[in-house]
C-alpha cells in the first residue's frame, strides 16, 4: 500500500476516535443521575441496594433505588432525586 494512504487512514482514525471521546464526555457532563424515575428494565446501571450492577435490571417502575441519566436540571421536574439528594437522605 501507499505510505501516504496508510498515514492518512491512521490520522483519520485517530481524529474520529478523539471526536467520539469528546462527544461522550460532553454528553455525560450535560446529564445527571436521577433516582426514582427509571422504568422497569430501563435503568442505566447499578442500584443503591447493590442487588445488581448492570443496566436494564430494574424490576419495577420508579423504584427509588434505581437511576437513569437525565438532562441536567430536569430530575426534580420528573419527580426524582439527584445523587446529592439521595446521599443527604442516608
Amino acid at each position: 500500500m501507499n505510505q501516504r494512504l496508510i498515514a492518512s487512514a491512521a490520522i483519520a482514525s485517530l481524529m474520529a476516535l478523539g471526536a467520539a471521546t469528546n462527544a461522550a464526555a460532553e454528553d455525560k457532563a450535560a446529564k445527571e443521575k436521577c433516582f426514582g424515575v427509571a422504568k422497569a428494565g430501563q435503568n442505566d446501571c447499578a442500584n443503591l441496594s447493590g442487588t445488581h450492577s448492570c443496566a436494564g435490571q430494574a424490576k419495577a417502575d420508579n423504584d427509588p433505588g434505581e437511576w437513569k441519566y437525565v438532562p441536567a436540571g430536569t430530575c426534580k421536574d420528573m419527580g426524582g432525586k439527584t445523587s446529592a439528594q439521595v446521599r443527604s437522605a442516608h
